[in-house]
């Protein structure tokens, strides 16, 4: 004899509930990627200020994909600028994205009269939880020879 296990359907209300909570977590994946971005895109206008004052033919060290290789300035400069570039036009989507995706949120918000507790909305939520210490991958870090 079998057992029959009646399978409970969810009520309207909870998938309101859980389909906004996956808006809000889109939300967060997209504002973290964008600060990994911002992160990088920073960390690439230093290193190509400092290596625009040094010679073109000094020996600096460019870590790829965790391997240390020697190269010249001349030789890196332009792939890091070329680098930079992408990742500023990557930063304007996701700022894009981004922006659809609170407006999409309010929205919904709006036409199922959510109320989020505290008052508190998830950009701000988002915005409050990241920290600017976060570690950063060097994939494109590069070091210069002092001698």
């Amino acid at each position: 004899m079998e057992k029959l296990v009646k399978v409970k359907k969810p009520t309207e209300e909870e998938l309101i509930h859980n389909t906004f909570n996956a808006l809000r977590t889109e939300q967060r994946q997209l504002a973290t990627k964008l600060s990994e971005i911002e992160l990088d895109l920073n960390e690439h206008s230093i290193v190509i200020d400092t290596l625009n004052k040094l010679d073109d033919e000094r020996k600096c060290f460019r870590l790829i994909g965790g391997v240390l290789v020697e190269r010249k300035i001349c030789d890196v400069l332009p792939t890091l600028i070329k680098n930079r570039g992408e990742m500023g036009k990557i930063v304007k989507t996701l700022n894009e994205q981004l922006t659809k995706k609170g407006i999409e949120i309010n929205e919904f918000k709006n036409k199922h009269n959510i109320q989020v507790k505290g008052g508190v909305t998830p950009m701000t939520e988002e915005v409050e939880s990241q920290s600017v210490d976060k570690k950063a991958d060097h994939g494109g870090s590069v070091i210069v020879n002092n001698v």
